[in-house]
Formats: structure tokens, C-alpha cells, sequence
């Protein structure tokens, strides 16, 4: 997809040398022989004191920058001056004054939180008479004090995160590179995250933080927006989202209260003249305008009488878009392969009363939900709640110590062979066969779900035009971006087109326009009679969900639709709460109930 011209007025004016930590100047990298720059062109100036957002797609070199401002790789052409040093030749000069966490940050999960800082430390050249203080300062700044004696490896997503931040922090430094540091961190922990980087930001600490969540760019005070290697924007974010005012407005009133014309809505809209972009929020449909296009006619879009548009002010995310050229349309190849699903009153997929205990710890107690034909169940919680224990338990992949899960009235862990059938499953962490190729990885799965003769090969064959696999296929599933090993996991998981399909954080980590390229095939699915239960840590994502049950503590704490959750906790101090608001409001408050509850039991 080509980008569209920049506007001259969006670039900011370069800072002055006696303010500049990092000066790129026409930075260019290629690897190996590769006719393909992975940086081209690159120039920017960043400043102490101040986040600055890396932003782009999948494959934008986000991650080649990184490692350029670090020290680790040699541009191929162009000027680079980090700290006033040359990466290339004074690295070593450079690693003492910079603190850099990788995208897969290098813990040793065999370790205490505790030995992996005296690792650190070591590594480092920390000298011995700081270290008891330097700890004690950096546990009681990430949360982690607690913690010391626990193995890394079994550690939260977000605890992992910010003992990796607590490891680059070991010797002050003038400059902070972080990677992705948020990717499959829940909201919670990702705000956490946030308010430690902006209380070193704020002590004069200069930020660079690599990201793919495009809330996380509005938060930043400069952002760099990258796409196929080249320099998109420099600059303000709200400068960037200027480019879209006037431009963004919602469907609100669409018809059917179930949710289903959401979906029907949008495929609709996004296949119309002049809408560039589209999303679902909760009961709305948002809709991002082209350049001086008209609004676009409620009646093509089969909304409803009572629908109507309504002017809404622009995100980031939708500036990301409009200068990508837009998102990838509304209509779902992969769902016109399929037939419809036969109509089924009885609830596709239960939970009755399932608890699962794990020695003397009850990961999850007395879940219980039921998910109807045609419905997306978004199973929420934080890092640790107890949600990716009861989404195995539902796929069959755990087996409860108490309680039953039924896919369409089969109970799992009794006809395991006759409800593979019926279910596709995509794990949270790539599971697919790395060692083997593409098309090996499909045939063998094809195989699992029982697919023979010419349904296998049609089905294989429709999978790889469907996800455009076909220059991957002699690549091993590991050699894949990010990008292409969802599209392949996901491939894997529908090709026998099962009536429930099981989504285990399905986009973590990916661009973008991969993400809303997933959603036009849930949704299409959906539509088809599928049902669908996924887990994520995006928030927008979960505004495409029918219905949410929030896990905490092992326990389902609130269930219902997204506007529900937010309609919950509005208030004087949340008139228009967001789902991420929501989902901190509720967590915050069961942790409130659950101590006022042990002290009413210590006072008794």
C-alpha cells in the first residue's frame, strides 16, 4: 500500500545541537545482499527529557533503528550521533550511558528477580557499595520489592516487563531505548509501565519508545512514524492528527440490539466511496472520511431508521491510517469461502462451575458463562487473573479440577475427538511448527482436523491464496514476520471451517492494519454463524465483542456488553469512560471490596 505525500507543514523544525541527545541524517541500512533497504533515508533529531514514539507497522525497521541508535549494528550510509558518539566505533563508550531493553528482553527466567538484577549489576560494572541502594530504589520504583525471591519465568507478563526496565536502569542513563516493552501487557500494567518511563522522562532522562499501539503514540511527546523502512512524520502527534479533523464520525443507532448490524454496518461502509478506514465501538461504528469526501448515505450502509452521523474528534490511530492510504476494506475473503452455519438456539460454548486448583493456589474458581451461535465472547483480565487458565480449560488443552466445558453440548474432556471437530484454536504464543515450512505446517494441520483427498487440497490451497502465503512456502514458520506467522496460525485454525473458534490473544504485537485485516475475518466469520471467544489486551479490539466477562483473582468479576462495562462505572469523575477505564475502574474496586472484606472478617 503506497503512502500518501507528507504535508511539509506536519514536519517539525529541527532542534537545536546543544539540545539534540540523537541526530540522524540520511540513515540508511540494508542487510546482507538484500535488494530491499530495511532504513532508508532516515532523518531526525530527539531530544533529553522527552518520549519519543517509534511508530509503524510490522516491518516499518523499528526494530533496525533500535539497534542503530544502540550500538549493535553498522548503518550501511548515512550520519548517526548518539550522546554526541559514533554507535559504529565508540559503542562501548555508548552501552555505558544508555540503558536499551530488546523487544525479547534477555531475562534469565531460571533466576530470582533478585539474581537477575545482581546479574545486571555485574554485567554492568555497577560498583559494589551502590548496589544495595540502586536495588532497594529500583524494586520499590517498579513494584517489584515483593518479588525478589520469585523466578523470573514465573513472573506476569507485566512483571517481566518491568524487571526488564528495572535491569536497564541499573546505571542511570542519559538515554532510555525501549523496544515494544508493552507487547502482551495488560491495561493496568501497561499504565504502570507508562508513569515509571514518564517520571524518567521527566527527570531529564531522554525516552525512545518503540510501539505498535497507537494509544501509546498519543501519549508520547514527539513521535517518528515509520512505514516500509522510510520517514512518514516527525514531529507533535496532535500535529499529525490535525491531518483528520472533520474527517471521523460515528454510526450511532444502528438497529439491531443484538449487535449483529454493527458488523453488517461496517463490511457495508468500508465498501463505500470516500470511507477510508472503520472500526467498531461497542454499539457505534467509526468511520474515518477521505480527503473532501461527502458524509457518507446511512442507507447504503443499512443502518436503520434511528441511525444516525455524528462528528467525533480524531485519534492518532486514525491519522495513522489515512496516512497509510487506509485500512484493508470490509469484506472478508476468507469468509466467502465458508458456508453458512446451520441456525443453533442452544449455546454454542459453557463454562459450568469450572475451578481449576493447582496445589494449594485455585488459578480459577467457579467460572460459569455461556456464549450463544454467532457471538464474540471476550474472555479480559490482568496478567495473571486466571483467564488464560480458563480459556484453556475451554479449548480442552487443561483439564478442570472442578466443573465441565461444553462445546456444543460435548463435553470436552470426554469427546475430545468429536469437539476438535467442531473448534479451531489459535494459541497466545506462536504454536505452529517452526522447523517446518509453510506449506508443511498447513498439510499437517489439515491432517489434525481430519480433512483428506480433494476437501484437504482445497482447503489448503484456498488457505494459502486467502492469507497470500503463496512466497512464504518453502520458508520455515519461524523465518516468518510477525504479520505472516498470525496469518498462518490463523489459517491453521479455520481451514476445516469449525463452527467455534477459540482466539488466544490473536493480534499481540502485530501492526495495525494486520489487526483490522483479522477483525474483517472474525467479523465476516461471525456473520457466518460462527462463534467466536478470544482473550486481548487491546481495548478497541474488545469494543468488537458481543459480550465481556472480566476475570480477576480467579474470578469472573463483571459480565456484559462493552457499553455495559463503561455505562458501570460512569460518573463525576468518568462522564465518557473508555473501555480501558473501565476495565482499571472495576479491577481497582474488587481489590477495595475484597479488603474491606478482610477487615470486616479481622474486626469480627
Amino acid at each position: 500500500m503506497s503512502a500518501q505525500p507528507l504535508d511539509a507543514r506536519l514536519v517539525s523544525a529541527p532542534a537545536s545541537p546543544a539540545s539534540v541527545l540523537i541526530e540522524a541524517q540520511g540513515l540508511a541500512m540494508r542487510y546482507g545482499s538484500s535488494a530491499t533497504l530495511a532504513l532508508e533515508g532516515i532523518t531526525a533529531s530527539i531530544r533529553p527529557g522527552l518520549i519519543t514514539g517509534l511508530v509503524g507497522p510490522d516491518g516499518a525497521g523499528k526494530t533496525t533503528l533500535m539497534r542503530l541508535l544502540a550500538g549493535l549494528v553498522d548503518a550501511s550510509q548515512g550520519s548517526l550521533r548518539v550522546l554526541g558518539l559514533n554507535p559504529a566505533t565508540q559503542s562501548r563508550e555508548l552501552h555505558a550511558r544508555i540503558g536499551y531493553m530488546p523487544q525479547k528482553f534477555g531475562l534469565y527466567e531460571d533466576l530470582t528477580v533478585a539474581e537477575n538484577l545482581r546479574l545486571y549489576a555485574e554485567v554492568r560494572g555497577l560498583p559494589a557499595a551502590e548496589r544495595a541502594a540502586t536495588f532497594d530504589r529500583l524494586l520499590g520504583f517498579t513494584g517489584l520489592a515483593s518479588f525478589t525471591s520469585r523466578l523470573a519465568g514465573r513472573l506476569s507478563g507485566g512483571m517481566k516487563q518491568k524487571l526488564g526496565l528495572a535491569c536497564a536502569m541499573i546505571k542511570r542513563p542519559e538515554l532510555l531505548l525501549l523496544d515494544e516493552p508493552s507487547v502482551g501487557v495488560d491495561p493496568i500494567s501497561r499504565r504502570e509501565l507508562w508513569r515509571m518511563v514518564r517520571e524518567l522522562a521527566d527527570d531529564g532522562i531522554g525516552v525512545v519508545w518503540s510501539t505498535s499501539y497507537l494509544d501509546e503514540a498519543e501519549g508520547c511527546d514527539e513521535v517518528l512514524l515509520l512505514s516500509g523502512g522510510k520517514m512518514l512524520f516527525v514531529g507533535k502527534p496532535t500535529d499529525l492528527t490535525g491531518r483528520v479533523q472533520g474527517r471521523v464520525v460515528q454510526v450511532r443507532g444502528a438497529s439491531d440490539p443484538k449487535g449483529g448490524s454493527r458488523r453488517g454496518v461496517l463490511r457495508r461502509a468500508l465498501g463505500l466511496p470516500g470511507i477510508i478506514d472503520g472500526v467498531i465501538q461497542g454499539r457505534h461504528v467509526r468511520l474515518v472520511l477521505a480527503k473532501d469526501a461527502p458524509l457518507p448515505d446511512l442507507s447504503a450502509m443499512r443502518a436503520g431508521p434511528q441511525a444516525e452521523l455524528v462528528q467525533v474528534a480524531p485519534r492518532f490511530e486514525d491519522a495513522f491510517l489515512d496516512i497509510l492510504g487506509g485500512g484493508p476494506g470490509g469484506v472478508s475473503a476468507l469468509a466467502e469461502r465458508m458456508a453458512n452455519k446451520p441456525p443453533n438456539e442452544n449455546s454454542l460454548v459453557e463454562a459450568r462451575g469450572l475451578t481449576k486448583r493447582f496445589g494449594d493456589f485455585t488459578a480459577a474458581r467457579d467460572i460459569t458463562f455461556a456464549i450463544r451461535q454467532g457471538e464474540i465472547f471476550g474472555l479480559l483480565g490482568p496478567n495473571g487473573a486466571g483467564k488464560s487458565t480458563t480459556f484453556k480449560m475451554m479449548c480442552g488443552l487443561l483439564k478442570p479440577t472442578a466443573g465441565q466445558a461444553l462445546v456444543d453440548g460435548l463435553v470436552l474432556g470426554k469427546s475430545k475427538g468429536a469437539a476438535r471437530e467442531r473448534i479451531g484454536y489459535m494459541a497466545q504464543k506462536f504454536s505452529l511448527y517452526g522447523t517446518l515450512s509453510v506449506r508443511q505446517n498447513l498439510d499437517f494441520f489439515s491432517g489434525v482436523y481430519g480433512l483428506e483427498g480433494a476437501v484437504r487440497k482445497r482447503a489448503v490451497e484456498g488457505m494459502i491464496e486467502t492469507f497470500g502465503l503463496s512466497p512464504h512456502l518453502s520458508a520455515s514458520a519461524d523465518e516468518l514476520p510477525l504479520g505472516f506467522k498470525q496469518r498462518l496460525a490463523l489459517a491453521c485454525a479455520v481451514m476445516h471451517e469449525p463452527a467455534v473458534l477459540f482466539l488466544d490473544e490473536p493480534t499481540s504485537g502485530v501492526d495495525p492494519i494486520t489487526r483490522r485485516e483479522f477483525w474483517t475475518h472474525i467479523n465476516g466469520m461471525v456473520e457466518r454463524g460462527v462463534t467466536v471467544m478470544v482473550t486481548t489486551h487491546f481495548m478497541d479490539e474488545a469494543e468488537y465483542c458481543d459480550r465481556i466477562g472480566l476475570v480477576y483473582r480467579g474470578r469472573v468479576i463483571a459480565m456484559g456488553s462493552p457499553d455495559d462495562l463503561k455505562d458501570g462505572v460512569r460518573g463525576p469523575d468518568l462522564i465518557e469512560p473508555s473501555l480501558e477505564d473501565a476495565f482499571v475502574t472495576l479491577v481497582e474496586k474488587d481489590d477495595q471490596d475484597q479488603a474491606q472484606g478482610l477487615n470486616r472478617e479481622v474486626a469480627a
